[in-house]
């Protein structure tokens, strides 16, 4: 299988320089960076972007220094580190690359791309494992410091085999009833990558799998899910190279189906004007439109922003935006969207300086607004998805840059 690199770093010798005439100026924002990352005690390289409470506290997760760290940004600008994984020989997960999701209970749930210990190795870092699943509480007594360590349990160890999964991808979400649902790039009984459940057990949690792709028509390598109202699971595939059945990715819908689950294959990207490779779960409206992007192609280089409507038994799908800017330059984090139907995203290396941007998108007509361009001092490129805070602001993530070149926090009002 050829996965596409997440690397933590893109070169600043990328210099696609775009007309101010491809793109509307957004009006009265302002960006302002919150938080530089010198990996040190703080970490480095974030490439989630952050969840919000609604205290205006940001959570997010850094891949360096050593494996990893998860943070609290308050809301006065404190930043604090909540905890640290261990890696090697600590068994609890390395590299948390999925961004974190605030469960029924309150506390926070995420993924980490490598640890836990089990049966595979990533031989490049020596990490032995697979991955794992975990829960993030506060300690049980009132903390007077801001570095209270927190307490993680681990819910899931990810092995290889035919009822295992490797390599986490993408946020965990929950259903009604609390059980945990999430996607790995690779493993499974067909090993190109399932969905999988975790159910509460015996005082644990046990996994199942939810579907598990053939690496075919069907797509490989899920990017997470989302859930609708109905409970129906929804998400994109990152593809590969399967000849002769060539394709770059799928957008899927799984449906409960007796005491299993089934797939509708909801759209198959083509490598020309509709883009290629996915790197998110689609965000659903309020009207049960899906809307997405892919990280590459479309008609301008740097991938699209596109919509699946319902339409009869099947689903009609639109391009909304082609990104433009160099291969691969496009959206790596999922969209999200205002009460007005707005759509707001990131690009990874696109924008006027070539070093990644933040956009909106304004609907009905879906007009482009450039809401920032990344010039390297204020951050570049940036993996991970926006999130709203109390007032309607925007914060996010870039991965490197900034005042020490290891990434920022931003918030952007408008």
């Amino acid at each position: 299988m050829i996965r596409l690199a997440k690397t933590l770093a893109v070169t600043t010798a990328l210099s696609f320089v775009f007309s101010a005439a491809l793109s509307q100026s957004a009006q009265a924002q302002t960006y302002t960076v919150l938080h530089n990352f010198t990996n040190g005690n703080d970490g480095a390289s974030p490439v989630t972007g952050v969840t919000v409470d609604r205290g205006g506290n940001l959570y997010g997760t850094t891949t360096a220094p050593n494996y990893g760290s998860i943070f609290k940004l308050t809301s006065q600008g404190i930043l604090s580190i909540l905890y640290t994984f261990l890696g090697n020989p600590g068994n609890d997960g390395a590299d948390p690359e999925a961004g974190l999701a605030f469960g029924p209970d309150g506390s926070l749930y995420g993924t980490t791309y490598y640890g836990g210990g089990t049966l595979c190795r990533n031989y490049v870092f020596q990490i032995v494992g697979c991955g794992t699943a975990y829960r993030l509480q506060p300690p049980a007594e009132v903390c007077k410091s801001t570095s209270c360590p927190w307490l993680e349990t681990i819910l899931n160890r990810f092995n290889i085999g035919v009822d295992g999964t490797i390599i986490s991808s993408g946020s965990l979400v929950f259903d009604q009833a609390g059980n945990i649902y999430g996607t790995t790039e690779e493993g499974g009984d067909r090993y190109w990558g399932p969905a999988y459940e975790l159910t509460p057990s015996n005082g644990g949690w046990a996994e199942s799998l939810v579907y598990s792709f053939t690496g075919h028509q069907d797509g490989a390598g899920p990017q997470g899910v989302i859930f609708d109202s109905a409970g129906n699971l929804y998400g994109t595939t990152e593809g590969y190279d399967d000849a002769p059945d060539d394709h770059y990715g799928v957008a899927f819908q799984l449906v409960p189906s007796g005491s299993g689950w089934s797939e509708n294959v909801l759209y198959t990207f083509q490598n020309g004007a509709d883009g290629r490779t996915p790197q998110a779960p689609p965000t659903l409206d309020q009207q049960g439109n899906l809307y997405g992007s892919t990280s590459s192609l479309g008609t301008d280089g740097a991938g699209t922003v596109f919509e699946l409507s319902p339409s009869g038994q099947g689903w009609t799908f639109n391009v909304l935006y082609s990104i433009p800017g160099g291969i691969s330059c496009g959206p790596q984090g999922a969209l999200i969207i205002d009460s007005a139907g707005n759509l707001y995203g990131t690009t990874l290396c696109a924008g006027a300086h070539g070093l990644g941007s933040v956009f909106e998108l304004t609907y009905p007509n879906w007009t482009y607004v450039s809401l920032h361009d990344f010039d390297g001092s204020d951050g570049q490129n940036p993996y991970g998805a926006l999130a709203f805070g109390p007032n309607g602001e925007l914060y996010g993530t870039t991965s490197a840059g900034g005042q020490n070149g290891y990434g920022v926090v931003f918030k952007i009002t408008q």
